[in-house]
């Protein structure tokens, strides 16, 4: 198979990981898809191939020289996201876009316009493919995953080019923030790696943000609404009051680039008794402290105006990749020598989000995040241009000749 066949055939799997399920990988789908994987990369000849019973995939291609050179890695995720539904996704090919509107869906009127979407106008002529409104594509991280197993075949295919001892590796779960958990870093046995998994052509990502949770639990006192003068403490309310407090335009709506905010996720309530969610992003980790004792602050005042109303949990879900990539920079130099050697001019962003790159940082593999192509993820209105699949392969190949010839 080439790269769209293979991307065609995975997307085929369901495997949209599930938070609520406490399995692991969270949905059987995704162990599916990793069977089947596991037998393609069995057929290309691999070596060193694992599957855990965790839903980790693994594998290698051996170097063909015998100069000394650092082992690499390739990681792309398996599952897709919990948003919309990945069942039965049928997707099509536009080729040769030439503007305007494109109808993925007559029957409930889903319509791809670069009127709401301008970076179409970006892809004129390309050949792109669209979901049919009723699903999301897959491309994060199927698309990945293709350009991963093809640009090895490629050099399968092409012994001429030497390189050194190549390790891949596909998890599952990445959505729902648990990719990294169980990933054997020490198995896996690479100098650094890379994860496939960013948006549009040319990013390269090895910023994110600080992250964690805060749920806070408001309690109130319930009284016969007739006679609650003094008495009644509807802990709704004082959760109103509460979210009022902390800053307007510190929320994702209004923010971008390197601005953190405060999310408000999730309200559960009656009158005795409120839950609220938050969950708390900023690059700069001192920052990000701040907006956590930001949190326990108001806590502590609204106790004193209503005692033992109010408590936090707050935990840290992950942090900053760039503390743990600058040591090692030139990995981001090969990353844009390479993007350039192929036309590509290399976008460095911030990830306004998470990665596994990042967890993997923090447990000893710098890992970080390389454009896969597609756009507007995890809806029905996401779409990839082939070309930009193509040109993400060729930079894997890239990387790997250069890291062979320093």
């Amino acid at each position: 198979m080439n790269l769209v066949d293979r991307f065609l055939q995975y997307v085929k799997y369901d495997t949209q990981s599930d938070e609520l399920t406490n399995l692991w990988p969270s949905t059987p789908g995704q162990m599916i898809f990793a069977q089947y994987l596991e037998t393609e990369l069995k057929q290309l000849g691999l070596t060193d191939i694992s599957l855990d019973d965790n839903g980790y995939l693994m594998a290698t291609l051996e170097a063909n020289t015998d100069k000394p050179v650092p082992t690499i890695g390739f990681i792309a995720h398996l599952d897709t996201s919990p948003d919309l539904s990945g069942h039965h996704v049928s997707p099509r090919i536009i080729t040769n876009y030439s503007g305007g509107d494109i109808v993925l869906n007559a029957d409930n009127n889903t319509i791809l316009s670069p009127r709401e979407f301008p970076e179409l106008d970006h892809y004129h002529g390309q050949d792109l493919i669209v979901t049919d409104g009723t699903t999301l594509l897959g491309a994060d991280d199927k698309a990945g995953i293709a350009e991963i197993i093809s640009a090895v075949d490629y050099l399968i295919q092409h012994p001429e080019i030497k390189h050194g001892k190549i390790r891949i590796a596909f998890n599952p779960d990445e959505e729902i923030g648990q990719g990294a958990h169980k990933f054997d870093v020490e198995k896996f046995g690479c100098d650094w790696a890379y994860t496939m998994d960013g948006g549009e052509i040319g990013e390269l990502e090895f910023e994110n943000f600080n992250a964690a949770v805060a749920k806070i639990t408001f309690t109130g006192r319930n009284v016969h609404p007739g006679y609650a003068k003094h008495k009644m403490i509807n802990s709704m309310r004082v959760a109103n009051q509460f979210m009022g407090m902390l800053p307007r335009w510190e929320t994702p709506e209004h923010t971008e680039a390197y601005e953190g905010f405060y999310h408000l996720v999730g309200i559960h309530g009656e009158v005795e008794k409120t839950v609220v969610t938050y969950i708390i992003r900023d690059h700069d980790r001192d920052r990000f402290e701040r907006r956590k004792k930001e949190l326990e602050h108001l806590v502590r005042k609204f106790n004193n105006e209503f005692p033992n109303s109010t408590e936090i949990e707050i935990k840290d879900q992950y942090y900053n990749m760039r503390e743990k990539i600058e040591p090692v920079m030139h990995i981001i130099d090969v990353a844009e020598q390479a993007m350039r050697n192929v036309g590509v001019t290399p976008h460095v962003v911030p990830i306004r989000g998470g990665t596994d790159g990042a967890q993997l940082s923090f447990k000893g593999l710098p890992c970080p995040n390389i454009f896969a192509g597609g756009l507007n993820f995890h809806g029905r209105y996401e779409f990839i241009p082939i070309q930009s699949m193509e040109k993400a392969q060729q930079v894997i190949v890239e990387i790997i000749k250069l890291v062979a010839k320093q």
